[in-house]
């Protein structure tokens, strides 16, 4: 199987207008859906992209989501909160089973990461939740119970069918003070949470990066004030600067490719973050 990749552009997305609706072919109206886009894939590992949903509310933050299977096995990565939840079933049914995801990740603990997880254990029953030992207890408020998951500060190998390649890598203080990234060798993609999220405006549409000095007015205030810690940041970008990464996958915002995956890197390095300290 020949193996697919966006390492700087973008393959054909699927997605419909915002707030706009579609015929079904039968005369009936059909909701508009979420981009759907596909990261990779050799035939054995797919990565999926989904956001911008049409049907978001403004009062909620827009989010992304990412699916990553393996042998038919699936793993959703910072599911979302309660708002978005129909749009994002949705979505992901469109490429896996629902009862093949056998993982949900959360890469913190907060609410538009992961407040559907009681809608999503209830529909797949056996489903793990991983998620740092500092918040398994206070995520369990949301639900997941017996299913939680607690990762160990220095981070481990998340196991989906079949193999123990994924990574859980530390990201502690950057925002949350227990908190991970996802680190796929194979595929050669970090998904980042808020690491690298922007702020953007609500008719931006790019899934991509395409401008890197235009994104950074679209991030320095969330970097600034969300990230507490120069130390923590030095730390993370010093260890995934290590990585061979072509796709830098945040939870907000567009993702970064190629030789922006770099400058992203040396712009966050360069940031004094804490703002909200005088």
């Amino acid at each position: 199987m020949t193996e697919s990749r966006t390492p700087g552009s973008a393959p054909a997305s699927t997605a419909a207008p915002a707030r706009l609706t579609a015929s079904n072919g039968h005369g009936s109206a059909v909701a508009a859906q979420m981009i759907s886009h596909e990261l990779f894939n050799n035939g054995t590992r797919r990565w999926y992209y989904f956001g911008r949903d049409p049907e978001r509310e403004d009062h909620v933050i827009d989010t992304n989501e990412y699916l990553v299977v393996n042998a038919g096995k699936a793993m959703l990565l910072d599911p979302g909160g309660l708002e978005i939840f129909p749009s994002v079933v949705s979505a992901v049914s469109r490429q896996v089973e629902l009862h093949d995801i056998e993982v949900l990740f959360s890469s913190h603990q907060d609410p538009d990461i992961v407040s559907s997880l009681s809608l999503w254990t209830g529909l797949i029953p056996d489903v793990q939740v991983y998620v740092s030992w500092v918040w398994s207890k206070f995520i369990s408020h949301f639900g997941g119970g017996e299913a939680l998951v607690s990762i160990p500060d220095e981070g481990m190998r998340i196991p989906l069918g079949g193999s123990e390649e994924l990574e859980a890598v530390p990201a502690h203080y950057l925002h949350s003070s227990g908190n991970f990234s996802v680190y796929d060798p194979t595929a050669r993609i970090l998904f980042s949470g808020d690491i690298g999220a922007a702020l953007l405006p609500d008719d931006h549409r790019e899934i991509f990066v395409r401008d890197f000095d235009q994104h950074t007015a679209y991030m320095e205030g969330f970097h600034r004030r969300w990230m507490p810690s120069n130390r923590a940041k030095q730390h993370w970008v010093e260890r995934v600067g290590r990585l061979k990464i072509d796709l830098l996958c945040p939870q907000h915002g567009a993702i970064f490719a190629g030789a922006d995956i770099g400058r992203f890197l040396n712009w966050f390095s360069e940031l004094d973050v804490g703002s909200a300290i005088p």
